[in-house]
């Protein structure tokens, strides 16, 4: 688990540098395109889908974070009530539940990119539609990755 743990630790200096990056150059363009349009009657073609594009990289990359850190959204009646050992069950169920939705969710997001490439779509500034796509395919496969460690050592180790 060490290994996995400073492979994450690296992973996630990518994701926060990444998501910082993307941010700000969503904002830049957004905020050009509103100076543009407003002042000049003109704009990027390329402007919004790619705008378009970096809110779907920093949202799924923003999932990913939140996996790590153990931050999704979770409704929680039950465990409140259990004993620490009825607890750590949930938690193990919820784990595994997880990876598999997520491992499911990866396997569709590779179908989808196949697909798209296949279909042979562009985007913005002749880019391949399924080139800014593949963001789905490698943050469900972190995920699925990050909720099956958290299982094994939450399953192994408690």
């Amino acid at each position: 688990m060490n290994h996995w743990e400073r492979v994450d630790a690296i992973i996630d200096r990518v994701e926060q540098t990444l998501i910082s990056i993307l941010l700000s150059v969503m904002i830049l363009i957004a905020f050009l395109q509103i100076v543009l349009r407003n002042l000049f009657a003109s704009g990027f073609t390329w402007g919004d889908p790619l705008v378009r594009n970096l809110v779907l990289w920093v949202g799924f990359i923003g999932a990913a974070i939140a996996t790590r850190e153990g931050k999704h959204i979770s409704i929680d009646v039950v465990s409140q009530w259990l004993p620490a050992r009825g607890k750590i069950f949930i938690e193990v169920i919820i784990q595994l539940f997880s990876c598999i939705i997520c491992g499911l969710l990866t396997f569709a997001a590779v179908k989808f990119i196949r697909n798209e490439a296949l279909m042979g779509s562009i985007t913005f500034l002749g880019i391949r539609a399924w080139v800014p796509e593949i963001i789905l395919p490698v943050t469900f496969g972190l995920m699925t990755l990050r909720f099956g460690f958290r299982f094994l050592k939450t399953f192994l180790w408690s």
